[in-house]
């Protein structure tokens, strides 16, 4: 489908992780680094009496700014966030790291997006970058494109959405300088909207994805717009020829795209590996039953399941476990001998009846009700969280054991 194309302004992105964005460089500098070895509290002021912010998981790795006494360190996470951390050793270690000669970069990957041979998405794609990936962006192309260089030093392009790649570039004179003798037809040309949806109803244009949130005003028939995103099955973010960006039904009443979202163009692989890696980065996060979905502090099993297929690929999925099997079963590949699992699918399993597989001799597995869900890492493991006792989010041998008499089916979610 052709929706033919319209201009618009450039967008502006955000500066949010001083230690690894800045200007493209080469320097010998020394880094001190905090890197969290177990579940500890991150809080506001140097006390165990501070307000908490949340809790750092295992893995993650802080900016050093200060250290006020023996007991605390002042870091700072990923996110731009300064508070304290204990200093105790069972919680953190410190790592003094000299960089010779070591190129600095603006722009960091936070979910996987594609890199291409082009600014367009017919260009050829040359790889996916995974979320942590840091990149150089040489140049904002246009309002949907950049254009950027990887460690490897391979250039290529990826969307300039924010939810796919943070970074301190701002387009400024050194651009407008080496644009300033292209010949203004050509130059409108490089800043065309290309717009991959039609209004085909007079549906409503609302600030948030909700009918609750207020509406900027109704779309007309036949009217462009570009999809950005699918923020749920009921809403798409959108951005309307004049720049404009608001929410609007997915209903094919109101709204007829050529959209799809990304994870639907990975292979199956490709999007296992980044939901497994968004899902390992939880590791030992407390396990809370009826965690709250907007908080990722503590998780239930649905609650991290569904986290880590947000962060991984941004595929939304239902929020508890037993709905989470039905969307499963409708992609149609649900099996129930858990060896024809790939990584990345998804397990579920009944209610403990024992630790014996004689425990669950006679049971109709096709009648149980699902009580619990983990993601399939592949050789007979699983990634998931169970109890408060457990350690929360953790990685489990299933084969021969309760878990593995408790299965009842598993597969894909797309």
């Amino acid at each position: 489908m052709n929706f033919g194309k319209k201009t618009a302004g450039l967008l502006a992105i955000p500066l949010a992780f001083s230690l690894v964005m800045g200007p493209v460089a080469s320097a010998s500098t020394t880094v001190d680094t905090v890197n969290v070895v177990s579940t500890v509290n991150f809080r506001m002021a140097p006390s165990t009496s501070g307000q908490q912010i949340r809790y750092l998981r295992a893995g993650e790795t802080l900016l050093l700014l200060d250290q006020p006494n023996n007991y605390w360190l002042h870091v700072q996470d990923s996110n731009g966030v300064a508070g304290y951390v204990s200093a105790l050793e069972q919680y953190v270690t410190v790592t003094h790291t000299v960089i010779e000669d070591a190129p600095t970069y603006n722009g960091v990957v936070l979910y996987g997006v594609s890199f291409r041979t082009g600014p367009t998405t017919s260009a050829d794609r040359m790889r996916y970058l995974h979320a942590g990936e840091q990149v150089n962006i040489l140049e904002k192309v246009n309002a949907y494109w950049y254009k950027l260089e990887d460690a490897d030093h391979v250039v290529g392009y990826a969307s300039t959405d924010p939810q796919y790649i943070q970074t301190s570039f701002v387009p400024g004179e050194a651009l407008a300088d080496e644009t300033a003798d292209v010949d203004p037809l050509e130059q409108e040309d490089a800043d065309q909207w290309e717009p991959n949806a039609v209004s085909v109803g007079y549906a409503s244009f609302r600030t948030g994805p909700s009918t609750s949130e207020s509406r900027i005003r109704y779309l007309k028939l036949g009217e462009p717009l570009y999809v950005m995103n699918k923020v749920s099955a009921y809403w798409y973010k959108v951005q309307d020829q004049g720049g404009t960006v608001g929410y609007v039904s997915t209903s094919a009443q109101y709204i007829q795209t050529d959209y799809v979202e990304p994870y639907k163009l990975m292979t199956r692989s490709e999007a296992a590996q980044l939901v497994i890696d968004a899902g390992k980065a939880y590791l030992g996060t407390p396990y809370e039953f009826g965690s709250d979905r907007n908080d990722t502090s503590t998780f239930d099993c649905s609650d991290f399941v569904r986290q880590a297929f947000r962060d991984g690929i941004q595929q939304l999925l239902p929020a508890d476990s037993r709905s989470q099997a039905a969307f499963v079963k409708d992609v149609g590949a649900a099996v129930s001998d858990w060896h024809q699992l790939q990584p990345g699918d998804l397990m579920f399993f009944m209610s403990y009846k024992g630790s014996k597989a004689s425990s669950y001799d006679g049971i109709d597995k096709t009648q149980e009700r699902v009580t619990h869900v983990g993601i399939y890492l592949g050789n007979g493991k699983v990634l998931h969280t169970y109890s408060p006792e457990s350690g929360g989010v953790r990685i489990d041998s299933f084969e021969g054991t309760a878990w593995e008499y408790r299965f009842l089916m598993g597969g894909p979610t797309f």
